[in-house]
């Protein structure tokens, strides 16, 4: 069950995946009470803006944001301008702007205050080298709000200064797709998983200048298949780690000892997953169109939330204001 001290007027669990249908669900009952029509696309990724009121949506060329607070059917903002998917998005914490990146091989800063969707900010994965442009997988915005992570196809992840725009790049492994990075709220560790189902853990260190120094610290097997999705928990004690192999499971941060495997017959792909604010529950989304809430210390599911027609590939929560 959902934590008792958890207020459902205060939280949002969105859900979103190949049935072309965004889902805002009722986390205490396991039913839905709104959904957004997103007929152009599969739904790529979801984010909520830190605020509560808006959720981003990122599809094939476009990122659509929906309001959370009116009842409006529709996308009230439109960012256009790519050429391909855009696969990750993200908000900077104050709400003051986005980010995303996409399978043209662009990670791009999205102002978010102005009407027009302007995006004054750039990255191409290959920095003039004038090879094509790899397609960019996943980023992350460190907890410092100056540095973007962004892994790509080609196996390469960079280090974006968006003060000085200053790129530093770091290859953990060959002929190898970066599918996911992640930074612990701490700010101690980044992990980033592939498609051979390899996690790679660097112990972060802040400079005098507020940069961040990587140093490898362990590689494991965390899946037989591909690695979908790595998230750390907010108290940064554990690694959740998504995959094709149809399971999720969930790791200690100090060892990266297993700790817990959350898995159920028919779940299939494990695309993404959430954490509560807690630590102790995380949500799942898998290709037999049930998202899950998972009890981490019992492995055990509290909630299923069925209404997709078809895969969920995308799930957004936002947990009780502290």
């Amino acid at each position: 069950m959902v934590p008792e001290a958890i207020d459902d007027h205060d939280i949002i669990l969105a859900t979103g995946g190949y049935d072309h249908t965004i889902k805002l669900w009722d986390t205490n009952t396991g039913t839905y009470h709104r959904s957004y029509q997103h007929a152009e696309s599969q739904v790529n990724a979801l984010e909520i803006t830190p605020d509560r009121k808006l959720l981003a949506a990122a599809s094939y060329q476009h990122i659509y944001m929906y309001d959370l607070v009116a009842n409006n059917p529709n996308s009230i903002i439109n960012y256009e301008g790519t050429s391909k998917n855009v696969t990750c998005i993200g908000f900077q914490e104050d709400g003051r702007w986005m980010y995303s990146g996409g399978e043209d091989g662009r990670a791009r800063i999205w102002d978010i205050r102005s009407k027009n969707a302007q995006c004054p900010k750039s990255f191409d994965t290959c920095q003039g080298s004038g090879a094509n442009l790899s397609p960019i997988n996943c980023a992350v915005l460190h907890p410092n709000q100056v540095e973007l992570f962004i892994g790509d196809q080609g196996g390469t992840i960079y280090r974006w200064d968006l003060r000085s725009d200053n790129i530093e790049q770091f290859i953990p492994e060959n002929d190898v797709m970066i599918l996911s990075i992640d930074i612990s709220p701490d700010s101690t560790q980044m992990a980033s998983v592939n498609n051979k189902g390899k996690a790679y853990i660097w112990s972060l260190t802040a400079n005098v200048d507020s940069s961040t120094s990587l140093k490898p610290r362990h590689k494991f097997e965390a899946h037989k298949r591909a690695a979908l999705k790595c998230k750390y928990s907010p108290d940064s004690s554990m690694l959740i780690t998504t995959s094709a192999d149809q399971t999720a499971r969930i790791w200690e941060s100090d060892e990266y000892t297993l700790k817990q495997e959350l898995t159920r017959d028919g779940q299939r792909w494990v695309w993404d997953g959430a954490w509560c604010a807690d630590s102790s529950y995380v949500f799942t989304a898998s290709s037999d169109s049930f998202a899950r809430l998972w009890n981490v210390k019992s492995g055990h599911i509290g909630r299923e939330y069925a209404g997709h027609q078809k895969a969920v590939t995308a799930l957004a929560f936002r947990d009780v204001l502290l």
